[in-house]
């Protein structure tokens, strides 16, 4: 009777231990997972359900509190949380994917080549392509349009500079627009030059505000290609592990656009848009305020204060040391800016300003703190922050204003950047590690397709600040390089945060999205040398694999 007593209450202990385990969809093991909480504690195994983190921890640990239905091996990888871009042109990069690549070209005649490849394939229509940049050619002069206009005297041509604020147009796309020369425009320049007349010839360059009066010439992309492009744009983004992009500059219209492929589930990255700052978008969101879902995001509105340093559009506040008298200029007026910014505070919306030159980032500072007044959590944003005037970096810290910036950037310009700026301005150039102080964080992102989509590319340039043969061997600007662990954060949590997304997601913890990234070798550890060789090995989104084999 004793034995068979001692049975039941036997049986009774083991299935109450069974009865209390907790159902769940996914059990990750086998790896190290670099959770990014706020101690950047490590773990070895995570649970997910409903495609968030239920718990991270050992595997023992986890079976004994949580029955699974699939289980993971991970096979001694290395977990991160889902890469977040903070600052991209996610729609852009998509439409550029159908257009001429004209990146890494070595001279103008390289242009010229690969717009006629593209041209004997694609017959019709305008010819468009993006990613030239005068800097890395032998000639570092701004090209002019006679070849596009005799190779293509009856169709359009319009190619973009890599940093999108310079433009090269032919005959024909000048006339369509009607362009002419001596015409003036705000904020942008159209150039000329005399003939052996002594007239004014157009050279076909447009620099930032003058390229829209031929780019708003261009027809709209159908809705078929518009999700073509965001499908490609996706497939490459999951491939190096960006699970948020912020794409910082579109019409509520593409953002609409964007809601309705993302509701039918062909596009299932997450984004946090940012509404240009058109009057149109600023009252749509004013009407219709911050639309919240778990894949998109708009609470914000881009302001664009001047152009970029390559262009030599960015405003500064002296002269450009390669070219005596030319202080760049402002896309808005100071008026503009003040209004926007009287607005974004009065109704509640984030507001973020691109802005390059130090005369720019002054004014744009400035502005801010107008209306923010000292400490706050508006997380006003300045996207680039590129060149600041040393009495300038406290305005960040004193009125809470977060610099966006992006560490490829730096390793980029930095062959040249010397020349625009001259030595003693350059110190204030690429600044992150300063930047980094005045909070105590910084979100870190690409601007692709002006840069490279790679998130290792980020780290490496923000870690290490060389470029891909290890130049400079000092590495530029070195006291400004963030450690791993700053860069870690600025990509994910940091990121987040950026966005008011801090509580949902850019860390591996309990009641979190489940978007992690399993990377092939640890980039905490990886020597420097070999983190641009570090590969992704599957991509998860919500607990779901969106990349990597089955």
């Amino acid at each position: 009777m004793k034995k068979t007593f001692l049975f039941i209450i036997s049986l009774f202990i083991l299935a109450s231990a069974f009865a209390i385990k907790k159902e769940a969809d996914l059990l990750v093991y086998h790896c190290t997972i670099y959770t990014v909480d706020a101690t950047f504690s490590l773990a070895e195994a995570m649970v997910i359900s409903d495609g968030k983190i239920i718990a991270t921890g050992n595997k023992t640990d986890l079976e004994k509190e949580y029955t699974c239905k699939q289980q993971l091996d991970a096979q001694g990888k290395f977990i991160y949380p889902g890469f977040i871009d903070a600052h991209a042109h996610f729609v852009g990069y998509g439409i550029s994917l159908q257009q001429v690549d004209l990146t890494a070209t070595t001279s103008w005649r390289d242009v010229i080549k690969r717009v006629k490849a593209f041209a004997a394939i694609n017959k019709e229509g305008w010819l468009t392509g993006r990613g030239w940049d005068q800097n890395d050619w032998k000639v570092k002069e701004f090209p002019t349009n006679e070849q596009l206009t005799a190779l293509f005297p009856d169709r359009p041509v319009l190619l973009e500079r890599i940093d999108g604020h310079a433009s090269i147009a032919n005959k024909k796309a000048l006339e369509l627009a009607g362009v002419k020369a001596g015409d003036i425009i705000n904020g942008g320049e159209i150039t000329t030059k005399k003939t052996a007349a002594g007239n004014n010839e157009l050279t076909g360059l447009l620099v930032d505000n003058a390229v829209e009066l031929v780019s708003s010439k261009i027809p709209a992309i159908s809705a078929t290609q518009f999700k073509k492009a965001l499908v490609a744009a996706q497939k490459n983004c999951f491939a190096v592990g960006l699970t948020t992009i912020d794409d910082c500059g579109l019409d509520y219209t593409v953002a609409e656009q964007i809601k309705r492929l993302q509701q039918a589930g062909t596009l299932k990255m997450r984004l946090y848009v940012m509404l240009s700052d058109a009057k149109k978008n600023v009252d749509w969101l004013e009407k219709n305020g911050a639309v919240k879902t778990d894949r998109l995001n708009m609470r914000s509105i881009k302001m664009y204060s001047d152009g970029a340093l390559g262009s030599r559009g960015a405003c500064l506040l002296q002269p450009y040391s390669d070219q005596p008298g030319h202080y760049g200029f402002l896309l808005s007026s100071a008026a503009h800016f003040d209004s926007v910014a009287n607005w974004a505070k009065q109704k509640g919306f984030q507001l973020c300003t691109h802005a390059i030159g130090d005369s720019a980032n002054r004014i744009i500072l400035k502005t801010y703190a107008t209306y923010l007044q000292g400490k706050n959590d508006l997380r006003w944003r300045i996207e680039h922050a590129q060149i600041i005037n040393p009495a300038d970096f406290n305005l960040f810290g004193n009125n809470s204003i977060i610099p966006s910036v992006q560490p490829t950037h730096a390793t980029s310009d930095m062959y040249w950047a010397g020349k625009r700026l001259g030595k003693e301005r350059e110190k204030g150039a690429y600044a992150y590690k300063q930047l980094l102080q005045q909070n105590g964080w910084i979100p870190l992102g690409t601007d692709f397709p002006v840069e490279d989509i790679s998130t290792f590319k980020t780290f490496y340039a923000a870690v290490v600040r060389k470029d891909a043969k290890g130049w400079p061997a000092g590495g530029f600007q070195l006291e400004n390089a963030l450690s791993r662990e700053e860069t870690l954060r600025g990509m994910t949590i940091w990121a987040a945060k950026a966005n008011f997304e801090e509580n949902e997601k850019g860390s591996l913890e309990a009641g979190k999205l489940a978007d992690f990234v399993i990377l092939d070798a640890d980039i905490m550890t990886t020597v420097p040398q070999k983190l641009l060789q570090v590969k992704v090995v599957a991509t998860f989104l919500g607990g779901e694999k969106v990349y990597g084999k089955p």
